[in-house]
This record gives structure tokens, sequence and C-alpha cells, in this order.
């Protein structure tokens, strides 16, 4: 099967092609695909992870924003007839018309520029997914992986953690890809929780609380949720007003939350 058609990586998709066979391997190892699963790929580019999934589930869906690389898709993957190609916008794409034979997995190299947010999106539509497996530059994935007290814990870390269990995987280096990028890269899997750890009341409000006290991460709790929460406020939630934002875990952030819409 050739893969020479050629497709010069656009950087307005944050296009970087893998190329590293060990390395799709070890992704597709820890995927672990099986046959009649419904696995969603997103960006699947010229179909180099993509085959290595579709050779055991037989049948794959695919959302590909740029539309010049889609007839190279089909033509690397033309012995699989079950390829199902959607020619969308992953930010916009409504992964929940996919769940109609029950949930999905998903998985795909995400574009760095908008990989935050696209993460957002998807944690939309926790209920109707099984798994995510993502390769990210490996700074996000060490912001979504963060724990309490770690420099890079902050408002990604606690809104991805309240929904999924975070697991940084492994790191890919940048010769694994044509282009190169710039940062090293990293795979992560995150599973939503089947049965939530913390169920926050109103889900607004705890975007809100977490927003509220991470906003401004080197001052206290008593200083970023002034006119919000009294120290007798703090005192109800058992949490001391003179810690940093850092400090709190998933559950505080949800107890938080929860006490200002009881107040409100």
């Amino acid at each position: 099967m050739s893969k020479s058609q050629p497709h010069k990586a656009r950087k307005r998709f944050g296009q970087n092609f893998l190329h590293d066979a060990g390395i799709i391997r070890r992704i597709v190892a820890c995927i672990a695909p099986k046959e009649g699963q419904r696995i969603v790929e997103i960006g699947p580019g010229k179909g180099a992870l993509t085959e290595g999934i579709i050779s055991v589930t037989k049948r794959m869906d695919v959302v590909e924003l740029d539309r010049d690389l889609i007839p190279i898709l089909r033509v690397n993957l033309f012995r699989y007839p079950d390829l199902v190609v959607h020619e969308a916008d992953a930010m916009k794409f409504d992964f929940s018309t996919l769940t109609d034979q029950g949930n999905i997995r998903v998985v795909g190299n995400l574009p760095y520029n908008i990989s935050t947010p696209l993460i957002f999106h998807l944690l939309s539509f926790n209920n109707h997914i099984d798994d995510m497996h993502f390769m990210l530059q490996k700074e996000v994935v060490d912001r979504l992986a963060a724990r309490p007290g770690d420099s890079l814990y902050g408002r990604l870390s606690v809104m991805a953690q309240y929904f999924c269990q975070v697991d940084n995987l492994f790191i890919v280096g940048p010769e694994s890809f044509d282009p190169p990028p710039k940062v090293d890269s990293a795979i992560v899997r995150m599973t939503p929780h089947k049965t939530m750890p913390y169920v926050a009341h109103n889900l607004k409000q705890l975007e809100d609380s977490v927003r509220i006290g991470f906003q401004q991460r080197r001052k206290t709790l008593r200083n970023n949720y002034k006119g919000v929460l009294s120290d007798g406020d703090f005192e109800q939630l058992g949490i001391d007003p003179s810690l940093r934002p850092e400090r709190l875990d998933v559950k505080d952030f949800v107890n938080i939350a929860n006490h200002i819409s009881k107040k409100d």
C-alpha cells in the first residue's frame, strides 16, 4: 500500500503527520482495539494510525476537516470498505450521532492549536464515550494529568479529572512526525467515569468556580473568591482560605461550586 501521494502539511490545520511505525504500533497497543468496536478518529491525516486500528476493528469512522486529504485517505485505505469519512470540523461535530449502536471510543493526533477547546467539546459527550486516546503537545498532557500541588495543575486538570480518569502514557519526540513539531508530544488516555466520584449540582457553576479559583493562581483562595465566599463559608467547607488554588483537589472545587449554588 503506497502512502506516497503528495500533501503539504497545512499550518492552519495544525498538521504534523505521524510516520514512525514503532510509535504507531505502540499507540495501537495502548488503544487495544477489538473487532466490532466503534472507534472514531479525529484528524486521520493520511491514515497511518487509522490502518493500525481498522485492520482489527474492520470498520471505523473518521472526522477530517481538510478535504484535500480525504481522497488520499480513501486510496491508502481502499481495502477497508467500512471506513466512513465525515468531512467536518471536529470542534462542531455532534459525536452523539455515532452512538446509535452504543458508546464510541475516540482517538486522534489532535491539532495542537485547538487541542484544549476540542477536549472540552468532547467532554460534553462523556456519557457516550468509553475512552479517548490522544496525541497532544506534552505540556497539555502534563496539564491534563497534573495533581494538586503540581506547577501545571489548573483549570484544565480539574475539569478533565472531574469527568475522566487521566493517564499520561508516554512521550513521542518530534522526529516521529513530518514536519517535526518544535515540541515533544505525549499520548494520553482519558476514561470517562462510569459513576461520577463527585457530582456538581450545576456544571456551569463548577466551571465558573474553577475559573475564579485559578484567575490569579499566586493569590490565596480568600483573595480570588472575595465577594463570593466569606471566611465563614470556607469554614463550613473545611477549606483553609489562605491556601492557593493549586492545593485544592477536584472534590474541593465541586464542594465550593455546590456551596455557591446552594447560597444562590
